[in-house]
């Protein structure tokens, strides 16, 4: 999971990102249709830009106010059943079924675009902003909606063929339990942002969670556990960027099911 108050970007990217240059900002789609990019002036004055309220937002863990315009007006030719990706300026790559990102009621995707003249907050002492886009949600819990697929400072969203299909050595025995069938796509909703396994995935932000070595290989007992809930608690470690999942995100249930998926993998390397 991300951490946007542990958040390492590279001196010279920092640079450019508080620079007045860095307005110049542009979000570029690739979609079925072909390329688009918009531009930060294009989006705050599209025509369905608005003001909205993000209570608790992800990112800056209090109430925000953002002008943001709807995702969904921004798909052009996306259809419920396709699969998006937005990756981030720092590698983060955030995997998002269509179906949320259109909808119009329940939870509803929208993107949150910086104002050079009202600049947002850093999200951390000598840290940037959230900006120049960030994806926000109103009410995420009416569909399950998790903090991975809140991602910042985006540069680029695609439409790309599934998870399973683009990455098969991600995919566990085809017998496997239905433990081990719903671990993986525990994996995919909550891991695969961050980390790889394998070598597959997309997101160059965290280690690969298979190669040289799984975590429940090297975890003993109850450990694991611990740790995805609070790592400082097992690794005091001031630059470490993963913070922990409560039961709010992961249950009990997901948790034990996503263990369960990382355990075949560890027999199932692809070196």
């Amino acid at each position: 999971m991300r951490n946007p108050l542990k958040h390492f970007v590279h001196l010279p990217l920092l640079a450019a990102l508080l620079a007045p240059a860095a307005w110049a900002a542009e979000l570029k789609l690739e979609l079925a249709g072909g390329s688009r990019s918009w531009s930060t002036a294009q989006l705050l004055s599209h025509p369905q830009a608005q003001k909205i309220e993000i209570p608790a937002d992800v990112a800056y863990k209090r109430d925000m106010t953002y002008r943001a315009v709807p995702l969904a007006t921004l798909l052009d030719g996306v259809q419920p059943g396709d699969h998006l990706q937005a990756v981030a300026l720092d590698g983060f790559a955030a995997e998002l079924p269509a179906a949320p990102l259109l909808s119009t009621q329940g939870a509803r995707a929208w993107l949150a675009v910086e104002d050079p003249a009202q600049p947002w907050p850093a999200l951390a002492t000598g840290k940037p902003s959230a900006g120049p886009f960030y994806l926000v949600w109103q009410n995420p819990e009416a569909a399950q909606i998790g903090p991975e697929q809140w991602p910042f400072q985006v540069s680029h969203i695609r439409l790309l063929s599934p998870v399973a299909q683009r990455f098969p050595a991600l995919l566990p025995a085809a017998d496997a339990s239905a433990e081990v069938q719903a671990g993986f796509a525990v994996f995919q909703k909550n891991c695969l942002a961050c980390h790889r396994l394998n070598g597959a995935g997309d997101s160059h932000f965290g280690p690969d969670l298979n190669i040289p070595h799984s975590p429940t290989e090297y975890f003993a007992g109850d450990f694991l556990r611990q740790y995805i809930r609070d790592p400082q608690s097992l690794r005091k470690w001031p630059q470490g960027r993963m913070p922990g999942f409560s039961e709010e995100v992961l249950s009990d249930t997901e948790l034990g099911e996503l263990i369960k998926y990382l355990t075949q993998m560890a027999a199932r390397k692809n070196n």
